[in-house]
């Protein structure tokens, strides 16, 4: 649950009407003692959009969310989350969204409404705890809000990081796998969670291997391999832009831009 708690300095949140991209990546590169995990990568995201990410393993994924969320600084190019460059003012950037790694840690030694407390105290949020019954309620907590975390499986530990998510309510929520160990209930209502909260202008980005989740949920669709951008845009456009019938799903059209991209790379001079 750390990865969710920054500073306490007070920034102000951008608004769902703000003009302009909450998320922006310029010509990001990561090199790894000579390797290239992730190549010149642009694009953005916009207030109230669900932008999924989509690559195999190895694809630049996991650097990039790190990258994002100030884990890892760039070797080249700028991240900005709502405005803020993260590498210059990482402080004001990460109280403007929230990370929920697809391991979720919480402290174990606090229990589930306790988690919610600190949360709170931590980001200052005003009048929060007449908040935290609606948002156990929305993550279907509500039964295990006085249990310590350790007794927590891994889906409710997840299902606690969505609460604490949730309940500073930030622009933007960056989520890396966030079905992992969720039962189909759960699953459903995380769903329509980020649906309604989208709506209302919270932008998400979502990695997932999951295909179809990405292809009901997300406005757009951000297709990796090996650390390259193969594919962006709403479905029908990388659709078209890969001469695939409009009936294709996310699955076919993965696979179709992918196998692309390698034999581009194969037939290229050395």
């Amino acid at each position: 649950m750390s990865s969710l708690v920054a500073s306490t300095a007070v920034v102000a949140p951008i608004s769902p009407g703000t003009v302009g991209p909450s998320i922006e990546v310029e010509e990001f590169t990561k090199v790894y003692n000579g390797f290239t995990a992730v190549h010149n990568l642009t694009f953005s995201a916009c207030p109230g959009e669900v932008l999924g990410i989509l690559g195999a393993n190895g694809a630049g994924k996991t650097t990039l969310l790190r990258a994002l969320t100030g884990i890892l600084q760039p070797t080249a190019g700028v991240l900005r989350v709502g405005g803020v460059d993260i590498e210059l003012n990482p402080v004001a950037a990460k109280h403007l969204f929230a990370y929920i790694p697809d391991t979720s840690q919480p402290y174990e030694l606090l229990t589930v409404g306790e988690h919610l407390q600190f949360t709170a105290l931590a980001y200052r949020l005003a009048d929060a705890s007449l908040r935290f019954d609606a948002v156990l309620n929305e993550v279907g907590l509500t039964a295990k809000k006085h249990a310590l975390a350790a007794t927590l499986s891994r889906g409710m530990k997840q299902k606690l990081s969505l609460a604490c998510a949730f309940l500073r309510n930030p622009p933007i929520i960056i989520l890396d796998e966030p079905l992992t160990g969720l039962d189909p209930v759960a699953i459903r209502d995380v769903k329509e969670s980020i649906t309604r909260r989208a709506a209302n202008g919270t932008t998400f980005l979502l990695s997932s291997h999951l295909l179809d989740l990405l292809e009901k949920l997300c406005d757009r669709v951000l297709i990796m391999d090996r650390g390259r951008k193969v594919g962006f845009g709403p479905l029908d456009e990388i659709r078209a832009t890969a001469n695939m019938p409009g009936n294709a799903d996310l699955e076919d059209v993965f696979f179709a831009v992918t196998k692309a991209q390698s034999t581009s790379e194969e037939t290229r001079p050395s």
